[in-house]
């Protein structure tokens, strides 16, 4: 559950921080980059609290990753990639703890 809420906040405070001028913008945009667990729905069992999502479903992919790394660069994808990168970085933590 902590976990989820993190999906929330971490969005809400980079939005803060350095979107001040559009931070409800930000972060909806942030938040709709959840949409990215639409591949768990390819996973057999669809959830499995002691698997790690990144490197095991196709949008937590190491390549995916990377795209998202170079979809920051391009100012009209940057927010979208952090929202991914932001996610990506939470899930992989997730797989720590």
């Amino acid at each position: 559950m902590f976990h989820i809420l993190l999906h929330f906040l971490v969005p809400a405070i980079v939005a803060f921080l350095f979107y001040r001028s559009s931070t409800l913008k930000a972060w909806l945009v942030m938040i709709a980059t959840m949409a990215v667990d639409v591949d768990h729905l390819l996973a057999n069992p669809i959830y499995d609290p002691n698997r790690c999502s990144v490197g095991f479903h196709p949008l937590h992919s190491y390549i995916a990753i990377v795209i998202y790394a170079l979809m920051f660069f391009v100012p009209k994808f940057r927010l979208v990639a952090l929202g991914l990168l932001i996610h990506m970085a939470l899930d992989y933590i997730d797989c720590f703890v």
